[in-house]
């Protein structure tokens, strides 16, 4: 089976007008790549941000969506909506939806499914917190969160799940090379044991992941990519961690 390419993800999470899409300019100039480069932008840039890139060879993605197709939900998008306007994939259970919102494993797996039916590919984040990380708990904290979060139906070409610890998002902290390596592990051997393609499933990190760090975590084992935030509102900064993924092959 053939996996599918590295991907680099860039979540502008609540950044960004339309003059912030002069930055996809930058990255458009860089040309072919062998990793997937894909920005999710606010849900008011998608259909813009598609229209600008005009098949140009970066992929467009929501932040989130609803579980259901349609209905009396003021303020929420569907699956099928944000694949009406253009985007691949978008992202669910980001740890942000996740402690703002509430949302619990089976809210996230009800929009992965949501989003496969829309044709979408899901990301599906999972994480620790500083808390469950000093107690102990990431692997089993890690293996509960995927089990409930992933729906039955998922697959390599579906799905992507990416691991961001909490306490690593925004504040300049990076878990060591090694902690990453065991995390990425047990996701790999998590749906080794589930999925038939399981060994096919990208698996992205995210948390503090920048220019200066970049190339070191993509050199660890199972970690095919990364969900970038801050990081990805720049080409400058963006740009680098793109070229550093696809360095790697």
């Amino acid at each position: 089976m053939n996996k599918p390419r590295k991907l680099a993800a860039g979540n502008w999470k609540m950044n960004g007008t339309l003059a912030a899409l002069a930055e996809l300019d930058a990255l458009l100039e860089e040309g072919d790549r062998d990793c997937e480069v894909l920005i999710c932008p606010p849900a008011t840039l998608i259909h813009p941000a598609v229209a600008r890139i005009a098949g140009g060879g970066i992929a467009v993605g929501g932040q989130d969506c609803h579980a259901a197709e349609s209905g009396a939900h003021t303020g929420d998008l569907s699956a099928a909506q944000l694949a009406d306007v253009g985007a691949d994939y978008v992202i669910v259970g980001h740890s942000e939806r996740r402690t703002d919102h509430a949302e619990d494993d089976g809210a996230v797996s009800a929009k992965a499914a949501a989003a496969h039916k829309a044709g979408l590919t899901a990301i599906v984040c999972v994480g620790e917190t500083e808390a469950q990380r000093d107690s102990g708990e990431t692997l089993d904290v890690i293996a509960r969160q995927l089990a409930g979060s992933v729906p039955e139906g998922a697959t390599a070409g579906n799905t992507v799940i990416a691991y961001e610890p909490v306490w690593a998002i925004g504040t300049g902290r990076t878990p060591t090379t090694d902690q990453i390596a065991e995390v990425h592990a047990a996701l790999r051997n998590a749906l080794v044991a589930r999925f038939a393609d399981g060994a096919g499933f990208r698996l992205l990190y995210g948390g503090s992941v920048k220019p200066s760090n970049a190339a070191e975590i993509f050199a660890i084992a199972n970690v095919d990519g990364a969900l970038v935030g801050g990081a990805s509102l720049k080409a400058a900064d963006f740009g680098p961690i793109v070229a550093a993924l696809d360095a790697v092959g």
